[in-house]
């Protein structure tokens, strides 16, 4: 059987940003936001990122949408490398992906109606008459759960739910082939998240999308993709299906996600505990660079070979990769 090409390769993606001098003496820092990224997706097979707030995900999809540009490594959708294309070539490029942002209060204009923020993306594609644009939206609004009389409305005049399908429909008037959904549920109310992540999954069989989901849900990437990343600053932990992570996590960080996952009658173990260290800086001086694994102030069971060696992502089973020295012991059954 031939293996179906990428969708969307990501190879050794690195994001960088220099801050201020504390003083006039002092080398600026740096935050490395993104540290060697490597993913690859396939169409019809919707990929989640998961990870604590400041871990990168956010970055990684303004990468992906070729909102700014990389340190280092390359983004390829399609096989076009999204950072090398002439601005009129990526302008033409975005009709086959687009975005959903986090906040759907804060992502539509005010100003606008819904017919106008609908149909903006349409200036991609060949021109059409005004008649043939708001047939478009119409049917868009539609195919997300709105009336096409809701055209001429403004964003106040819907609830936080209604808004976020209003961006969605924004996002596939172009029919686009990839769509990078940035905690598109997170800012709703808990009873009207499983109605948007229901219709996501209702258009995505409907439409021929594939998701790139970044979220800290466990529980909305469980529900919505094939396969999971876990990122913690910057890097990719472990990487593999659901039932994968969620059942048999073989890394100290996802273990202490789905730890931290609110239950009825929690009763964690000694082994899923967390150190109470905060998160691990990713602010080094210019021309630094860290060797230790990143998680070791916080694991449990590091040991001195953590301070001194950064374990590299590594299969431990099939489809099933982790950057852990004892990635294996923890699959075997043995104590940390």
């Amino acid at each position: 059987m031939t293996p179906q090409p990428d969708l969307l390769h990501l190879h050794k993606l690195t994001r960088s940003y220099t801050l201020a001098r504390e003083h006039l003496w002092a080398a600026p820092p740096v935050v490395h936001a993104l540290q060697g990224v490597n993913l690859r997706m396939t169409a019809g097979r919707h990929l989640g990122v998961v990870g604590e707030s400041g871990s990168g995900k956010s970055t990684l999809a303004r990468l992906v949408m070729a909102l700014e540009p990389p340190s280092s490594g390359s983004v390829e959708f399609m096989g076009q490398n999204l950072h090398q294309l002439s601005p009129a070539a990526l302008r033409s490029a975005r009709r086959d992906f687009q975005m959903v942002f986090q906040d759907p209060y804060g992502s539509l204009d005010p100003r606008q109606t819904v017919l106008k923020i609908v149909t903006e993306p349409l200036s991609m594609l060949p021109p059409s008459s005004a008649a043939e644009q708001r047939a478009q939206a119409a049917d868009m609004l539609q195919a997300v759960g709105l009336r096409a009389s809701d055209l001429d409305k403004f964003p106040h005049e819907f609830s936080g739910g209604q808004r976020q399908r209003v961006a969605m429909a924004r996002a596939l008037i172009t029919r686009p082939r990839l769509v990078v959904a940035d905690e598109p549920v997170s800012a709703l109310d808990v009873s009207v998240q499983a109605q948007v992540l229901n219709l996501m999954q209702d258009l995505a069989q409907q439409l021929g999308l594939t998701y790139l989901l970044i979220s800290h849900d466990l529980a909305v990437v469980n529900h919505m993709c094939d396969e999971v990343a876990v990122i913690y600053q910057g890097r990719i932990v472990e990487q593999g299906s659901p039932d994968t992570l969620f059942k048999n996590a073989a890394h100290p960080y996802t273990r202490a996600l789905l730890a931290a996952v609110p239950q009825i009658f929690p009763r964690p173990t000694p082994g899923q505990r967390r150190r109470s260290a905060p998160l691990s800086p990713r602010v080094m001086p210019a021309g630094t660079a860290a060797t230790a694994c990143p998680y070791a102030p916080n694991c449990p069971q590091a040991t001195s070979v953590c301070d001194e060696m950064r374990p590299n992502l590594t299969a431990v089973a099939a489809k099933h990769w982790v950057a852990c020295h004892f990635s294996t012991d923890h699959l075997n059954g043995a104590s940390p």
